[in-house]
């Protein structure tokens, strides 16, 4: 009798300690103001369910975040262009989700298989953790890409626009017009608002050097620069950049095709080879069970 009242007694004080815990967590959200993305971009599907619990991190922890911790993921969300779509905090919070969320799914798991084991579910939870830092160094580099394979597009653009008469703010409205969508194409959108703000051609060509960060990008806007320091014509200047851009994309794709036969050196050691011989062996040694032969 004692040990069934001891029993009712520790299952109502978990039920209240769940319910007290549900009801803080619906308190603090409802702390939580709403946000307005009318200017931001939209938040991918994944993303969008987590999202009420980053925010809740956010709005409540993100006071708490360091500086020095902030820095890192917000220069790189700079880069990659994502920070339209989440702030430093915010991408702290969802490396901590993320922390939990993997932590709570590999215990779950182990103790349902039977093995549970406190290091194996703080090493996927570091896993975790790191996730969304591997998925914006994707991103950074996936982006770079991008802009790297349409500058010689754009550079054709400009080359036409400027021998057909256009001045350096009208290339860059006609190739931002017929250019092909991507990343390089906000870009020097953003250089002709800046233009149309009143800087300078250097200042604005600057701030996408500062934007990006890309020894392609330097290169072009340092040449045009010094073409417009010169007095120099900046249809050449376009036309050179383009060709020099074209090539080092030709030697990029003959480096790469060099590399291939390298690394598919370990796919063919590791899996073609054992199932070819696999597939070779097992008709001959077949035979030989057959006939009674002990090998």
């Amino acid at each position: 009798m004692a040990l069934i009242l001891l029993s009712m007694l520790i299952g109502l004080a978990c039920a209240l300690c769940v319910a007290a815990l549900a009801h803080s967590a619906v308190r603090l959200k409802r702390q939580v103001p709403a946000e307005d993305r009318a200017w931001l971009d939209p938040l991918p599907r994944p993303l969008r369910l987590l999202w009420p619990l980053i925010r809740l991190l956010d709005y409540h922890l993100g006071h708490c975040f360091p500086r020095a911790l902030l820095a890192g993921p917000g220069e790189q969300l700079r880069l990659s262009g994502l920070l339209y779509l989440m702030s430093a905090a915010q991408f702290i919070a969802l490396c901590v989700v993320s922390m939990l969320g993997f932590g709570v799914l590999a215990a779950s798991v182990l103790a349902a298989a039977g093995l549970f084991n406190w290091t194996a579910v703080l090493l996927v939870a570091m896993v975790g953790f790191m996730y969304p830092r591997m998925w914006l160094k994707d991103a950074l580099k996936t982006r770079r890409k991008l802009i790297i394979k349409a500058l010689p597009t754009y550079l054709d653009f400009l080359v036409m626009s400027v021998e057909a008469g256009l001045n350096m703010a009208g290339a860059i409205t006609q190739a931002v017009a017929k250019g092909p969508t991507g990343p390089l194409k906000s870009e020097f959108a953003f250089v002709l608002r800046d233009l149309r703000a009143g800087l300078t051609r250097a200042e604005a060509l600057r701030r996408m050097e500062e934007r990006l960060r890309l020894p392609q990008i330097s290169s072009f806007v340092s040449a045009v620069i010094q073409a417009e320091r010169m007095g120099a014509s900046l249809g050449a200047t376009f036309r050179a950049q383009a060709e020099q851009r074209r090539a080092e994309r030709f030697q990029r794709a003959e480096q790469l095709a060099m590399e291939a036969p390298v690394k598919l050196i370990f796919p063919l050691v590791a899996f073609i080879f054992p199932v070819t011989f696999l597939v070779l062996i097992f008709p001959i040694a077949m035979k030989f069970l057959q006939s009674g032969v002990d090998f």
